[in-house]
């Protein structure tokens, strides 16, 4: 008995929210649960199905050597530093779609996309001549070597003139994701990472009659894919029974009043992001300090860290949308219930993938890698792994439901502290003073991720995003 009534406390809805701040009827739990998960699934599904995607492209260029997947991990974190400023558009996005369809105003919804999309071009083809540019001094900076300076440079050109196409594909799935239409970016983003694949297998070794492009080929599959999304994401809003409908015929002129919504939610994301990107940059930075090896025992380990971000970052989509949504109908107690929800589905799963991990960290680091020592050191990092992944999972739903809520520029300051200084500042303490050497980069985001779970439940418990006008 007491053992059913401790898992209903905890998963029931009716001691999700106080009495205090109920303003009606509190959803019944299955049919909340239910509610969530129409959203989040698809949405789970969605980001799992990429992350696998994305380890089959690890393994297709890692069959070239440990020198090709250092070379494509390096390009990472520069690439997300020239997109940190469209996640943070994104974000805003998101949030004023699901508040303006709770406030039932598909028009204003609609004008948001318009606004986010027309500012998007002309941003994405200055910062995409700018990548071109500097492509060769980034890769220098992000850590490459002799070995893979040069492939490195040549993948990271080659994704920047396909700026524009996932630039695009990101800000109409974004919106899509505000009404919970999560269905349609699950099969933008699965169908252009087929194709990804599909390209993968062609360009890199050279099959089926296709030249052999190696590292080169990876990067012109990546463009390609991302082609096909753009394309799948622009016919989702040329529908006519689209509820985020857009024509050529609308009206594309700025709008103040909108740009101003849109740009009070970006100045805090755009903060989170930057700080989010040059954490992750000097992080990976110092890693690839330690060595080829290392390194890519380290973007194996991420491969799998990745994969179970993205059950969290699913049902964080659902959060962000639902909690946005109920604010939009005069309804944050139900906002709090689906914000609770989302963690303890995200706790639920995380709890079931640190075992799985834990018992296959030897046969999934020989997935990408023969070599006995890459083997061994991505082994002893999935320990790790495995045991952060309640914390990872929960703090990251915790941050969705803020951002639904428009709390960004808080979102954005625990990442300042926690990305951008505990785990660079961190990793260095425990590689270089106390000699912990790879293991030492990794308990940095063990401190990083308790930081942000302690900082965004105590914001969420205190509520006062409830008050936040979007």
């Amino acid at each position: 008995m007491t053992k059913m009534w401790l898992i209903d406390r905890i998963y029931s809805t009716s001691y999700m929210v106080k009495e205090h701040l109920k303003r009606g009827e509190i959803t019944p739990t299955g049919e909340a649960y239910k509610s969530a998960l129409y959203i989040a699934l698809p949405a789970v599904a969605e980001m799992v199905s990429v992350a696998v995607i994305g380890m089959a492209d690890t393994m297709m260029v890692g069959g070239l050597g440990s020198y090709a997947i250092t070379s494509v991990g390096l390009t990472t974190q520069p690439r997300m530093i020239f997109l940190s400023l469209f996640f943070a558009m994104n974000i805003a996005v998101t949030a004023i779609v699901s508040r303006r369809k709770g406030e039932e105003d598909q028009g204003a919804a609609k004008s948001c996309l318009r606004q986010a999309v027309t500012v998007q071009v002309a941003l994405s083809a200055v910062l995409s001549w700018l990548a071109v540019l500097l492509s060769g001094r980034m890769m220098v900076l992000a850590g490459a070597m002799e070995d893979t300076v040069g492939p490195a440079t040549e993948y990271f050109k080659i994704l920047s003139y396909g700026m524009i196409f996932q630039v695009l594909s990101m800000s109409i799935c974004a919106a899509q994701r505000g009404v919970g239409n999560t269905r349609i970016t699950m099969w933008v983003n699965l169908t252009a990472n087929g194709v990804n694949v599909v390209f993968n297998y062609l360009l890199i070794g050279g099959n089926l009659g296709f030249p052999r492009l190696e590292v080169a080929g990876a990067a012109i599959a990546t463009v390609i894919g991302l082609a096909v999304g753009f394309v799948l994401a622009v016919a989702s809003v040329l529908r006519k029974d689209a509820y985020l409908r857009i024509s050529f015929k609308d009206n594309w002129k700025p709008d103040p009043l909108m740009l101003k919504s849109i740009f009070r939610l970006v100045s805090g994301s755009a903060v989170e992001q930057v700080a989010l990107r040059v954490g992750f940059f000097a992080y990976a930075r110092v890693v690839a300090g330690l060595g080829t090896n290392d390194f890519a025992a380290h973007m194996i380990a991420m491969q799998l860290m990745n994969l179970s971000f993205t059950f969290a970052d699913g049902i964080g989509s659902a959060s962000t949308a639902l909690v946005g949504q109920n604010l939009g109908r005069n309804r944050p107690d139900l906002s709090i219930m689906y914000g609770k929800i989302g963690q303890r589905l995200a706790i639920s799963i995380a709890v079931v993938l640190g075992f799985a991990a834990f018992f296959a960290r030897f046969y999934f680091a020989s997935l990408f890698s023969g070599d006995p020592e890459i083997i061994n050191k991505t082994a002893g990092l999935i320990v790790i792994i495995a045991c952060i992944l309640p914390v990872q999972t929960s703090q990251l739903v915790m941050s969705g439901s803020l951002r639904g809520a428009g709390d960004t520029r808080f979102v954005a300051f625990t990442m300042l502290v926690t990305v951008a200084v505990i785990r660079p500042v961190g990793s260095l303490i425990l590689i270089y003073v106390f000699g912990l050497g790879l293991s030492g980069a990794w308990f940095a985001i063990v401190l990083d991720q308790i930081m942000r779970l302690v900082m965004s439940f105590t914001r969420f418990s205190r509520g006062r995003w409830i008050s936040i006008r979007v």
